[in-house]
């Protein structure tokens, strides 16, 4: 089974306008696609990639010019200042999750298999989807699944969540959608149960912080020139980068000097979301959602 298949794998690496001599940073190496595709451009240069997953870092592909971090991507500065590798040439950020992950029953991401509410990128972590299904209060569920998962019916989704988990605690898959049935619309089951799943798996791995971290982090990070290249998955990853690379800033204004010259750290070069073309879409599926952004640093 492969582990991952790349989504947008040209599109982001023609994004990357790469130089054989560059030095890159692939920050979710996964199934080593996106990476293995920039090695193959490289002569003297070399390329950082980071990820948290023991799986992914136990498919690591042998190449000299690859150096690969277990950790998270909000570490990636302070990573490539000890390795003496700053500024860099391009940074590549394919959000979300694997295949491999949606693909592993065990680990809770995907609807389709049985499992426990685990949804931990890094396993070392101690937050679970079950632990914030169980423990958190009612309030803060009602906000996750609102905020993280736009979920229209959060509060009765809630309410069902509390009277399941006082009778027991909700641990698996199949219980967690035993105990929410009532309120998933007939007809829209996986669209809704993907809308829940997203919310849980946003606040188990804090996931919009530590892109808010990477982005800003880019802004020092990148060569005046350097490229920042990102697939997101899904409307709140895309608005944050949408207006990072277009003001600097999550709220997308754009700042002005005294005399009204825009105060910009970036170009952006895709003034169109880049999509997934029908052939991609034939044979990778998760494709679909996938929205590729690029931006020069000025």
């Amino acid at each position: 089974m492969m582990y991952h298949k790349p989504v947008l794998l040209h599109e982001s690496i023609a994004g990357l306008n790469i130089k054989g001599e560059g030095v890159y940073v692939d920050v979710t190496y996964g199934g080593g696609g996106h990476s293995k595709e920039i090695l193959k451009h490289l002569t003297t240069g070399c390329l950082f990639a980071f990820d948290q997953d023991d799986e992914a870092i136990a498919n690591k592909v042998e190449d000299k010019k690859l150096v690969l971090i277990k950790q998270n991507f909000k570490y990636m500065k302070n990573f490539l200042r000890v390795h003496n590798a700053l500024p860099v040439d391009g940074i590549l950020a394919d959000l979300g999750v694997s295949s491999h992950q949606f693909d592993t029953g065990e680990r809770g991401f995907s609807t389709r298999f049985e499992g426990t509410l685990d949804m931990r990128m890094d396993r070392a972590n101690k937050l679970t989807a079950a632990e914030v299904l169980n423990t958190y209060e009612e309030s803060e569920l009602i906000q996750i699944f609102k905020n993280y998962g736009e979920v229209e019916n959060s509060r009765k989704l809630v309410s069902a969540i509390i009277v399941a988990r006082q009778q027991k605690k909700i641990k698996t898959i199949s219980e967690f959608k035993q105990a929410i049935q009532t309120c998933i619309p007939r007809g829209k089951e996986h669209q809704y149960l993907a809308k829940v799943f997203q919310a849980l798996r946003i606040v188990v791995n804090n996931e919009l912080e530590v892109l808010k971290d990477l982005l800003i982090q880019s802004r020092e990070v990148l060569k005046p020139g350097g490229r920042l290249v990102v697939i997101s998955y899904h409307s709140l990853e895309d608005r944050l980068v949408k207006n990072f690379m277009k003001s600097g800033n999550f709220e997308g204004k754009v700042q002005q000097d005294f005399y009204g010259n825009k105060l910009v750290d970036f170009r952006v070069i895709t003034r169109q979301v880049i999509t997934a073309g029908e052939e991609e879409l034939l044979e990778n599926s998760r494709a679909r959602s996938a929205k590729l952004r690029i931006a020069e640093k000025v």
